[in-house]
């Protein structure tokens, strides 16, 4: 699925770590913090804050939980600083994977990090070993039923979306970061509600893994996700349909 990894895929049969509402809530708070603090309180001038809370909004982060990791982030309430912090790696196959975290501890989430990747069979890099393998996107996917393409290509493509894809039932949107609330303000604007929708690592380009290294390499990434410092983890492997399904049975 374009925009969305297969690991996107996985998390979603097996339950991962972000469906805990409490862990979800926490990083999602981190996220909040560190937004306010590089970009200021005010989620109108600040795209990045308002980008996190939506996603906070998404799962019913309640609103004084937000508010109060706004006022942490621009310093109103004393709170722990976090340090944002991008972790590289290979898992079993050759599969690049890229771990976005927020810690107040680097040296403990290093070495938990590299303790997950070595006991998943992995390896953790330098930095730039694996990142180059992707590009960061805002993702937009779109239920097909009832839309009309041409009308749907033009809204997004005027709000300044790079491309537009029809995926199986769904339309793939994809833009820059920066144009991610523009976009979704176009969507909004004309009725449109996205299935999903994201700021996301996008695989320039995959590699093909035979189920037992998917098996390998799944547990691996739930298991970087599950840490608490962890925001998001992005991996380019990619799984055949057969392999999905097998994955999906066992």
């Amino acid at each position: 699925m374009a925009g969305h990894s297969h690991w996107a895929n996985i998390k979603h049969y097996k339950g991962a770590a972000d469906n805990k509402r409490g862990k979800a809530w926490s990083k999602l708070s981190r996220l909040i913090i560190i937004a306010a603090r590089t970009g200021g309180g005010d989620p109108v001038m600040n795209l990045r804050l308002r980008y996190a809370i939506d996603k906070a909004r998404a799962i019913s982060m309640p609103k004084d939980n937000i508010e109060r990791a706004i006022r942490k982030g621009t310093g109103e309430v004393a709170g722990i600083i976090f340090d944002e912090l991008i972790y590289e790696g290979f898992a079993q196959g050759g599969a690049a994977i890229v771990v976005d975290l927020l810690t107040d501890n680097r040296n403990r989430t290093n070495g938990e990090v590299r303790k997950i990747f070595e006991k998943g069979g992995g390896n953790m890099g330098v930095s730039g070993c694996a990142a180059h393998f992707f590009d960061r996107k805002g993702i937009f996917l779109i239920p097909a039923t009832g839309i009309d393409e041409d009308q749907l290509m033009s809204i997004v493509l005027d709000a300044g979306a790079d491309d537009m894809q029809k995926e199986g039932d769904k339309f793939s949107v994809t833009c820059e970061p920066g144009l991610f609330s523009k976009v979704q303000e176009a969507l909004t604007h004309n009725k449109i509600t996205p299935e999903a929708s994201e700021i996301t690592m996008v695989p320039k380009m995959t590699v093909e893994v035979d189920a037992e290294n998917a098996r390998k390499i799944t547990r691996l990434l739930e298991n970087l996700d599950d840490n608490d410092d962890v925001q998001n983890v992005y991996c380019n492997m990619h799984l055949s349909p057969e392999v999905l399904a097998e994955l999906k049975r066992s």
